[in-house]
């Protein structure tokens, strides 16, 4: 795999990314070619990369094993919890969660088998058409970012409209649709725990169709020989209402906490749950997107399935989201400005996944 000369007198940025892409062998191609020195499109500036981290806080780890046993006072205590870490941290794992493990597993499995297939099987989804219902590429912003981040990914939209079996790759078929049926059952008890914390009806999240789109993005982190020039994945906020993350059990994951970066172990059997921009906006500030990132390592690969609740793709939905009626009073009054869930998608993807997108509508 050759790329053009990367020192700075002839370093043509649109070439070299052109030249990345068209290989559609992604990240991991150029790890399998041996690559000792990142191509200049992953260098990020040092002080992107440089935010020292902290060990001095713990994200927090909820049970939810009292919603299987249907009681009400553990009910009320996992409300409780989720209300306080969504507010204080925008993230927190859970435990208990009624996703069998051998189905975890098999659900890393399957993204790696879909990334370390033969690049030959691979290119027939390697896409930048995000209105399809199973892509793969490197850095779906590759273009519109400042730098490219270590990674690969494949992008599956399950719902509304889930994909037909054959439009899936066969390596991971079976797995992603039992994963996502699992994950949505998940979610939408998330939505309803999430409705009470906000002092709400218990169905009002779902109500307002939060959970009715839901892609799945298979990420696949290489190894990497200069971990210290890139990032696995830059410094974002999500920009739809939920996420619900699997990870392996590399590490990696930061969300910054009170200005410092604070690690989310990987926990056996945990799922890592974050706030969205759209559940931010439509509670008017209550629940916080809190950004993250992921660093990259010599270790490797990283594996992980994150699961996005509130992304359109497809222009399916023409609800105006806005902060809700019953959290405002004269004292607390809008702060944002409605949006549908795919114009929102459309300005981040324009934009890039850098940063949070939110200011963008402050009232």
């Amino acid at each position: 795999m050759v790329f053009p000369d990367s020192d700075e007198e002839n370093y043509d940025r649109k070439t070299e990314l052109k030249a990345f892409d068209e290989t559609k062998a992604g990240v991991k191609g150029l790890v399998d070619a041996g690559v000792a020195t990142l191509p200049t499109i992953f260098i990020h500036p040092p002080e992107k990369k440089s935010d020292k981290n902290t060990t001095q806080f713990d994200i927090p780890v909820i049970d939810l094993i009292g919603l299987i046993e249907n009681d009400p006072v553990k009910d009320k205590g996992i409300i409780d919890k989720i209300l306080d870490a969504s507010k204080k941290w925008g993230f927190f794992q859970v435990v208990n969660h009624g996703i069998p493990t051998e189905i975890l597993d098999e659900t890393l499995n399957g993204v790696r088998r879909f990334h370390e297939q033969e690049t030959e099987a691979k290119k027939l989804y390697y896409s930048r058409d995000f209105t399809r219902k199973m892509i793969y590429n490197s850095n779906f912003d590759l273009f519109s970012s400042p730098a490219a981040s270590w990674r690969d990914s494949f992008n599956c939209i399950l719902a509304p409209d889930p994909p037909l079996p054959e439009e899936l790759p066969s390596v991971c078929r079976e797995i992603v649709m039992e994963y996502s049926k699992q994950v949505m059952s998940l979610g939408i008890t998330l939505f309803n725990l999430l409705s009470e914390a906000l002092g709400l009806d218990r169905n009002h999240l779902t109500n307002i169709d939060c959970a009715q789109t839901l892609a799945l993005l298979g990420h696949y982190y290489p190894s990497c020989p200069q971990p210290e020039l890139t990032l696995g994945t830059v410094k974002h906020s999500d920009y739809g209402f939920l996420t619900i993350l699997l990870q392996d059990n590399l590490g990696g994951l930061q969300v910054l906490h009170q200005n410092q970066w604070v690690d989310i172990p990987p926990k056996q059997g945990a799922l890592v749950v974050n706030i969205g921009d759209l559940l931010q906006l439509i509670s008017n500030d209550i629940l916080k997107s809190v950004e993250h990132r992921v660093l990259a390592s010599r270790l490797g690969p990283r594996i992980s399935a994150a699961c996005f609740f509130g992304r359109d793709t497809l222009g399916g939905s023409t609800r105006v989201y806005r902060p809700i009626e019953e959290l405002l009073a004269e004292d607390n009054p809008p702060k944002y400005r409605g949006v549908t869930m795919s114009e929102y998608t459309s300005y981040v993807r324009t934009k890039g996944v850098h940063g949070s997108s939110l200011q963008s509508l402050k009232l």
